[in-house]
């Protein structure tokens, strides 16, 4: 039987679309590979279904870095609740009601005399149940070999620039211990309430590669 292949909308041939290569086109990674061995692993010996796996990977996509928002613009305001979260972010989430997953995370705190940047030398290891899905610039090869080599000039390129007088610390995030950046409580954010603060948290400055910024 002929496939049916009307379009409701109007497809001009004059201007096709930008090549796509497909994920085929090239031989799968070590990762790839390992994680699609052990998916097949877990559904074959009962441990999920695939309606299960399936789930979970949706419901990773569909995380964004309010979470992780909520938990820094609490910080900010609440001292005891920053030093658990210093402590442990994933009981300090749960106190939120927030699922921040299983794999062990730790906060790393910016200060006047201390910056910090995450990345992953590996691969993309990365809180996602935070603060979302990573960029693709935090799994290039060139972000995560030379923010370890010369992190201020990989920061200046993103337009942030520290100044020589405050330490920068890089912390490499590994399949076993995930980090996130609690970022200072940007000036002129004084009179703000707790949901208007964590307005001002971004997946970056969580990243640590750009700093939290009142509006305006």
């Amino acid at each position: 039987m002929a496939e049916d292949h009307t379009h409701d909308h109007p497809h001009d041939h004059k201007h096709p679309h930008p090549f796509q290569p497909d994920l085929e086109d090239k031989p799968l990674t070590h990762y790839q590979a390992m994680t699609e061995a052990v998916g097949e692993l877990l559904i074959e010996k009962g441990v999920i279904t695939g309606d299960e796996l399936r789930a979970m990977l949706e419901l990773i996509d569909s995380k964004s870095p309010a979470a992780g928002a909520q938990m820094v613009a609490r910080a900010w305001v609440d001292p005891a609740f920053k030093e658990r979260m210093l402590d442990d972010v994933l009981a300090a989430a749960e106190e939120l009601g927030i699922d921040a997953g299983g794999i062990p995370i730790r906060a790393v705190e910016n200060t006047p005399g201390v910056h910090n940047v995450i990345v992953c030398t590996l691969c993309s290891c990365y809180p996602r149940q935070l603060i979302g899905l990573p960029p693709d610039w935090y799994k290039a090869r060139s972000y995560r070999s030379r923010t370890v080599r010369e992190p201020r000039k990989v920061l200046a390129e993103f337009g942030t620039v520290i100044p020589e007088d405050v330490e920068v610390r890089v912390h490499d995030s590994t399949a076993d211990l995930r980090y996130m950046v609690i970022p200072e409580r940007p000036a002129g954010s004084e009179d703000l309430d707790e949901a208007a603060l964590a307005g001002l948290v971004t997946r970056d400055c969580m990243i640590g590669v750009t700093l939290a910024k009142a509006a305006g």
